[in-house]
């Protein structure tokens, strides 16, 4: 289980409104401040957490973000993870694919822009089952 991965207890947010988006947005930059991210990556983080719970509000109607600290080896970083029951994405190869243009942007390219603010992204997608997109950003002190 995932939240076996984080130190401490991961904060669960239930999305099911705008102000659930803006209570994950803040809860991932809080902690993303705790442990000692700059400035920009703290908005880096607070973005992505908006994009994926927007996403999720959008296209599923609800779901859980779950955000934590992690260790895996030598290295620190933040944890962030969205899990909905919608429809599921039909293709996430066209939705993750970079457009040649700003006005050709896919719906759901809120995993697009995420892609570029986490340093890792996966995503696991079944139609009619639901989605988790699990995020993570890497604490780096140099």
């Amino acid at each position: 289980m995932l939240s076996d991965l984080c130190i401490g207890a991961p904060n669960v947010i239930s999305i099911r409104s705008d102000l659930d988006v803006i209570a994950a947005r803040m809860a991932a930059r809080d902690l993303a401040r705790k442990m000692g991210f700059s400035t920009v990556n703290q908005a880096r983080i607070a973005t992505a957490t908006s994009e994926l719970a927007r996403n999720m509000l959008l296209h599923a109607g609800e779901g859980n973000v779950m955000i934590g600290r992690i260790d895996q080896e030598d290295r620190q970083g933040l944890l962030m993870v969205f899990e909905d029951h919608g429809p599921g994405i039909t293709d996430l190869e066209f939705i993750l694919a970079e457009p040649e243009s700003a006005s050709l942007i896919p719906s759901g390219s809120g995993l697009i822009s995420t892609r570029r603010l986490v340093d890792e992204l996966e995503i696991a997608s079944e139609h009619g089952v639901g989605t988790r997109v699990v995020c993570r950003k890497w604490l780096s002190h140099y």
